[in-house]
């Protein structure tokens, strides 16, 4: 059984903050393994002491289902707390956003892949607190697709941006908890900062392997078997391929209306692709590319997740 950081930290006396004013960083997807919201059980913790909130990409509830979509600074119905959007007008904390904090409490559930914006909004806020003189304490949670596998290429210092700032794989094999300590130490920010780590996480595991429930952390992400195919369907996003959002299979199905099914797999079928099955269908997207549309395509079924190379597979098709 898996014992993530949030549920630790609520039972540890520790991480200094006896005291200060906390904010948290934090999405739908923060939970802990009966489901209540991180936000809650801090305020069970800090009481007045929890000043205020801020959300990532796609929104604090999850809500903005397409991909690029900005989020306003809200107000929390039940907390009655302000929240933040750093995917807003700015992605970087303001002075003002941090002027009634001590420390930020980030718990956010990635998905391993470096493309994966959670990371960055990260980055921007320990950018920030050093800038600050704020501390961060992050929560780990497990790296869904597992701690071990390294995929990809590293990204190249001419194409950052806000899907890559550091010269990360795309299949990292890193928790969130091991991403801040990397970003803040490697690459000099500097911030005052406290990973609280998981208990009983193996390297190995994936998600289904970690006894936890599995909450969306954005809309195009329904289940972990969605995060195993991502660090590779992902870069259909960048060509005129649907990546199958506006289906309930997001990542797991793609094609577009001039595919040809017998030619695709015509060239793929002397490449070494383990661990997966491509199955021809007909799709019809509600919304995205190619809305309304039919597109054909296919559904990647993972056979074998354990040889299965998301990357590698994407790449080749």
């Amino acid at each position: 059984m898996v014992t993530t950081g949030l549920e630790y930290f609520l039972t540890s006396g520790e991480y200094g903050t006896a005291g200060k004013r906390v904010g948290l960083l934090t999405n739908q997807a923060s939970v802990d393994r009966y489901l209540v919201h991180d936000r809650f059980l801090l305020k069970k913790k800090f009481g007045a002491a929890l000043t205020a909130l801020f959300s990532p990409q796609h929104g604090f509830y999850s809500e903005k289902q397409d991909n690029m979509i900005e989020s306003d600074h809200s107000v929390d119905g039940p907390t009655g707390l302000p929240v933040y959007s750093l995917y807003g007008e700015l992605r970087k904390p303001s002075r003002e956003m941090f002027a009634d904090i001590d420390i930020l409490v980030i718990d956010l559930q990635d998905v391993g892949t470096r493309v994966y914006t959670f990371l960055y909004t990260m980055a921007y806020c320990l950018e920030a607190a050093r800038q600050y003189s704020r501390r961060v304490v992050v929560l780990d949670r497990p790296n869904p697709v597992d701690g071990l596998r390294v995929e990809g290429n590293v990204l190249a210092d001419e194409c950052k941006s806000f899907v890559g700032l550091y010269p990360l794989p795309m299949r990292h094999g890193m928790t969130f908890g091991e991403l801040a300590l990397l970003i803040n130490e490697e690459y000099a920010i500097g911030a005052e900062l406290d990973v609280v780590a998981m208990k009983g996480w193996k390297r190995g595991m994936r998600f289904r392997d970690t006894g936890l429930p599995w909450v969306f952390p954005s809309p195009n992400m329904p289940t972990p078997e969605t995060a195993l195919v991502y660090p590779g369907q992902v870069i259909w996003e960048g060509t005129n391929i649907s990546e199958g959002r506006g289906t309930t299979l997001p990542f797991e199905l793609f094609g577009s209306p001039f595919v040809d099914h017998d030619e695709v797999l015509a060239t793929v079928c002397n490449t070494d692709l383990p661990g997966c099955l491509l199955r021809p269908l007909f799709f019809q997207p509600t919304s995205g590319k190619y809305a309304n549309q039919v597109c054909r395509g296919f559904q990647l079924h993972v056979s074998d997740e354990k040889s299965f190379l998301p990357y590698r597979t994407s790449l080749a098709l």
